[in-house]
């Protein structure tokens, strides 16, 4: 499965039983689970395992569907939904031939995973659904005949194939594996809507743009706008066909902007560029729903992509969960720390994730850092296991600010050294957890303004991270000679080995 990244930010998952019920509801699952008991005790199909025209009518009957201008589509997509999950299991003649629908039909009957849903778990309806799912997913990359080989030339002469479907479904999924990275960044932030965390809908022109224009385009060009707007229109007969399954809410393109008169703008570079949120819905919005997020997880799991969920760590040692949550976004760290801690008693816990977080490897200081996010949500019951690690040079100064921070009594004040050492350790983690310069530059003047001949001491901390802290110093700072001082000193901690 096509993803930007091999590793994605973690999502928080609903119960299987929320999920399962989600599942069933589906207007796909559920209209081919009362086919599936509707076929009792038999109906006839083509040599395609379609329902023949006369069990067709009787089936979108059996749907309430007869009034739909979709209906005959619906059904049969609810019933082909049926065959790929074994809701219904088909016996066809021996000389049929489902690639023509030549000869023979034959009869399906209620299958063994309809005796299956009505007594199995949770788990069992959403592997039913997965499976579901994945027929859909390749359904909607397959073409229809004209799609594959485009107008004909009238000439007798076969034209080339103008679709590939290797390359819809990458395009398909790439597009998921984006909409699922946008959920798993927000769902943390997201308010509950009854069904869990939900994610804003996201413009389908955004969307579409995501997977087009390059990372460091910063004005796309009009060739790359037109290709904005072809991505958007195969998104949007992509969803129109998934919606069914549960995957995504969907709010599709209005139909009046793809007509042959238009009321709007027909291609994104069109757009106004300021557009109110119901002119916006009009270019489609879409949402992965947390049965989504479950089923592209599973997808990107068999691709071979990370894609942990909340509570994935909560039977791991410290040092699996700090070396984790390193590159956890904070809200999902926060959320993730809590289960651990909620698993262990506070001081065993203290205990373990101070001794993770030694060592004078590149990562340690990154290391301590969430450790000390993570102790921050202990209570004072932790208290004997800070104490045992004042005297510790790499763990000392961050025990003392945790004691300060909670009143403790007879707190030790640390020596120039430990202040020192902390300060490098501190900075050196916001170099490898934190893109966001300004923060870092704030950082590094207001640490310069605070503590006079900063440098001066600064290039003796046996630190292995001091000569490039204050490289990085000399590059942030500001000031111009302050800079020039940092880098002096950072050539001075080089020159000793520090």
């Amino acid at each position: 499965m096509a993803a930007d990244s091999r590793d994605m930010p973690p999502v928080r998952l609903l119960p299987d039983a929320e999920l399962a019920r989600l599942a069933l509801a589906a207007p796909l699952f559920q209209r081919a689970v009362r086919l599936a008991r509707w076929a009792a005790p038999q109906v006839r199909i083509d040599a395609a395992a379609e329902l023949v025209p006369e069990e067709l009518a009787r089936g979108v009957a059996e749907l309430g569907l007869g009034d739909e201008a979709e209906g005959d589509a619906e059904t049969a997509d609810a019933w082909a939904f049926a065959v790929d999950t074994g809701l219904v299991e088909v016996d066809l003649a021996d000389d049929a031939d489902p690639s023509s629908q030549a000869g023979q039909g034959g009869t399906a009957v209620p299958g063994k995973a309809l005796e299956m849903l009505n007594r199995g778990g949770p788990r069992d309806v959403l592997e039913l659904w997965r499976t579901g799912l994945d027929a859909v997913l390749a359904e909607s990359a397959a073409p229809d005949l004209p799609e594959l080989y485009g107008d004909l030339d009238g000439e007798g002469a076969p034209p080339e194939p103008a679709w590939d479907p290797e390359e819809e479904a990458e395009f398909l999924d790439g597009a998921l594996a984006n909409l699922y990275l946008l959920s798993a960044l927000e769902a943390f932030e997201a308010t509950s809507n009854g069904d869990g965390p939900a994610a804003r809908p996201v413009p389908l022109p955004v969307l579409a743009a995501s997977m087009v224009v390059p990372d460091d385009m910063e004005v796309p060009t009009d060739a790359v706008l037109e290709e904005v707007s072809e991505a958007m229109m195969r998104l949007d007969d992509h969803f129109r066909l998934l919606a069914p399954t549960g995957v995504v809410d969907y709010h599709p393109v209005d139909e009046r902007l793809i007509s042959d008169e238009p009321e709007g703008p027909e291609t994104v570079e069109e757009l106004p560029k300021e557009l109110g949120e119901e002119e916006v819905s009009r270019y489609g919005m879409v949402r992965l729903t947390p049965l989504g997020v479950l089923g592209v997880r599973d997808r990107l799991a068999d691709a071979g992509v990370r894609a942990p969920a909340l509570g994935d760590l909560a039977g791991q040692d410290a040092a699996v969960l700090l070396d984790a949550l390193v590159g956890y976004p904070e809200a999902a760290a926060n959320a993730e720390g809590e289960q651990w801690l909620a698993a262990r008693p506070p001081v065993d816990a203290a205990r373990e994730l101070l001794a993770a977080a030694r060592g004078r490897d590149q990562g340690a200081p990154a290391r301590r850092l969430v450790c000390q996010q993570t102790l921050s949500r202990l209570g004072v019951e932790a208290e004997p296991a800070l104490r045992e690690v004042l005297d510790d040079r790499e763990l000392g100064g961050l025990a003392r600010v945790w004691l300060v921070e909670r009143a403790a009594d007879d707190v030790p004040s640390p020596d120039e050294e430990m202040v020192f050492w902390l300060t490098i350790d501190t900075i050196a983690a916001q170099l490898d957890v934190d893109d966001d310069p300004e923060l870092l530059r704030d950082l590094v003047t207001d640490l310069v303004a605070r503590h006079d001949g900063f440098f001066d001491a600064a290039w003796r901390v046996d630190h292995p991270a001091t000569a490039e802290v204050l490289e990085a110093m000399g590059r942030l700072h500001p000031d111009r000679k302050t800079a020039k001082e940092a880098r002096k000193a950072a050539f001075k901690a080089r020159s000793t080995g520090r």
